[in-house]
């Protein structure tokens, strides 16, 4: 049983770099592995192993400037969900694209797991989900907007378009761990909107906290690790993905006549060109090779990077 850590913390590291060698060689050291996002505006990422390493990996964070009162998020995968470890340098831990956005200065109100159900049924709260398409299509909030973004960095520029249509409305969001919310509602805070809330620990904390009976929660939450969904408990989720586009799938989808290994779900057949689809057969035929010589193929299917937009 694999140790799985969500984490995020938003500080000011005035030269990430240098914090990028010590942080890599310990999660190395200790057997963890994930992907960590160094940035001037702070640190997010998950990581997993066992749990004596990522509470080293913990405590080593923790003593990073301004990060004493960092909170995370644990839960479990039966199998290893990264295949490597990596620490990366980026512009923004979570990418917005607002340069002005600054979580440190003011957020929205936090609303604990428990109050969450009453606050969106409210009839004058609209209930914005924050995160990207894919993962809304699997599982969402009862009545919740779906932006229908590709990206986060998408975000902005779809409220400027729909902005008329939550006149007078005070506006909930949330997001898989609540990084995004972070930035999301400090922007709306800029842009004049007077009450702003966001689930506090994001879908993962509301999911394990909150029993299903009592829950308003739909379907699964996406996770950027190999177990692709959780549920409720945090208890791993049916999904899968399509090693082609990165999609969710679920296992009778392998049933479907457009889908083919690595090459084609039913979401992606028909974005790709048959020299896509001709390049993607030879690097599964790679993985295979790989794999009967006892090697691990650089595109395997354990994902490598793990991590992509959230928190």
């Amino acid at each position: 049983m694999f140790t799985v850590c969500a984490l995020y913390h938003f500080t000011r590291f005035d030269d990430p770099e240098a914090l990028r060698g010590p942080l890599a060689d310990l999660c190395r050291a200790q057997e963890i592995t994930g992907t960590l996002l160094l940035a001037h505006e702070g640190i997010n990422g998950t990581i997993a192993g066992p749990r004596a390493g990522i509470d080293a990996v913990l405590a080593h964070i923790r003593a990073l400037p301004g990060c004493a009162d960092l909170e995370w998020k644990l839960s479990t995968a039966t199998e290893r969900p990264f295949a490597r470890m990596k620490v990366r340098l980026k512009r923004e831990i979570v990418t917005m694209g607002q340069p002005d956005v600054d979580p440190r200065a003011s957020v929205g109100h936090y609303v604990d797991p428990a109050e969450w159900n009453e606050l969106i049924r409210s009839p004058d709260v609209a209930v914005i989900d924050t995160r990207n398409d894919y993962e809304v299509a699997i599982g969402t909030f009862e009545g919740a907007v779906d932006p229908q973004t590709e990206s986060f960095r998408d975000f902005p520029a779809w409220w400027e378009a729909n902005k008329e249509r939550f006149h007078n409305k005070r506006i909930a969001m949330f997001c898989t761990g609540g990084i995004r919310c972070e930035k999301s509602t400090n922007w709306l805070l800029q842009q004049g909107v007077p009450e702003v809330y966001h689930l506090k620990g994001g879908i993962l904390k509301y999911l394990e906290e909150m029993p299903e009976q009592d829950s308003t929660w739909q379907g699964s939450c996406f996770v950027f690790d190999g177990r692709v969904s959780v549920e409720h408990g945090l208890r791993e989720g049916p999904h899968e993905l399509c090693h082609a586009c990165r999609r969710p799938i679920l296992p009778e989808d392998r049933a479907r006549p457009e889908y083919e290994h690595g090459v084609a779900c039913h979401l992606c057949v028909d974005e790709t060109s048959d020299e896509d689809k001709a390049r993607f057969r030879e690097r599964q035929k790679q993985i295979a090779l790989a794999r009967a010589r006892g090697e691990r193929h650089l595109h395997a299917d354990v994902p490598e990077d793990g991590f992509d937009a959230d928190g």
